[in-house]
């Protein structure tokens, strides 16, 4: 079958096309023409429930043969879908809400396609974690994208030390019922007075977006400012660039905010090497996410770093 849209090289490999297409995160309208295009000519679309595909594609009079594919479903669907590509027949690959491979099980089926060689084409657009990032003002130039934290234990603390650490500002995903208790972990960890965005139903009727300290969110998500209520991106502002601007406007030695950048991250490989962590392995996780350089955080208990 002829592929909607070639953006690719004349030279494809044996099999089907795979188009990951980004669907709207909240209003229908968001959907872009080449993503209509690519719906209406594939034979095939997977889709992470068929229900809510539906709804967009009766929208805009698109007639297609969805099958679901999402993070429950049985390793059979990965290989009959493999098995589709492989026969030469296009397959469009669509989430709920925004683009897929983005903390949903999309990537499963384009790793595997690009693995045998397949061609696997991207139809850019919708996406929460930009969406956010837009109006949130606060994650500056270079941000990171953490997607849904670990629910608990060793590995949710380690996450939390690590973006303490982190100078950039970081992409949150939560559910709408862990949003206060997130917002405490992240109050706890990063500090509290460090700048924040809760960005919720994002596009949609009920849209609320509400800047502040993580204090101050906190305080907003427990007496219900912001209602439990709906998909959630949390924006946590950059750091250490705002304590710098804030010192150098105060009149103080902007060296100094520097100085709390370096104290924090040491602080984040205490906090891993209490929970086993060997203090090399801490330091190079931390410097990884920071910036700063190993050897200034390699640091055992007593030592003295000359340059501090």
């Amino acid at each position: 079958m002829t592929a909607p849209v070639d953006s690719g090289p004349t030279d494809r490999s044996a099999g089907g096309a795979l188009y990951v297409v980004a669907t709207p995160i909240g209003n229908l309208g968001d959907v872009t023409l080449r993503a209509l295009e690519t719906l209406r000519s594939v034979p095939l679309v997977a889709c992470e429930d068929t229900r809510v595909t539906r709804r967009l594609l009766v929208r805009h009079g698109i007639d297609a043969r969805l099958v679901s594919f999402h993070a429950r479903s049985a390793p059979r669907r990965l290989a009959e879908l493999l098995d589709h590509l492989r026969g030469g027949a296009d397959l469009a690959l669509t989430t709920d809400a925004g683009t897929p491979g983005i903390s949903d099980p999309g990537e499963a089926l384009a790793a595997a396609w690009a693995g045998e060689g397949g061609r696997v084409v991207p139809i850019p657009g919708p996406s929460a974690a930009t969406a956010a990032v837009s109006v949130a003002g606060l994650a500056g130039p270079r941000w990171a994208f953490e997607g849904f934290l670990p629910r608990a234990g060793r590995e949710r603390r380690e996450r939390l030390a690590g973006l303490a650490a982190d100078h950039r500002g970081t992409v949150l995903y939560e559910a709408p019922s862990r949003l206060a208790a997130t917002l405490r972990d992240l109050a706890a960890a990063c500090g509290d007075d460090r700048p924040a965005a809760v960005c919720r139903e994002l596009t949609k009727l009920h849209e609320q977006i509400v800047r502040g300290s993580l204090r101050e969110l906190v305080e907003a998500a427990t007496d219900g400012r912001v209602p439990p209520r709906g998909e959630v991106v949390i924006v946590l502002g950059a750091w250490p660039a705002v304590r710098q601007d804030a010192a150098a406007a105060r009149g103080s030695d902007p060296a100094s905010a520097a100085g709390r950048a370096i104290g924090d991250a040491r602080a984040a490989v205490d906090a891993l090497v209490a929970d086993g962590v060997a203090r090399g392995e801490a330091a190079r996780q931390v410097a990884r996410r920071t910036g700063i350089s190993r050897r200034q955080l390699y640091q055992p208990p007593g030592a003295h770093d000359p340059r501090d």
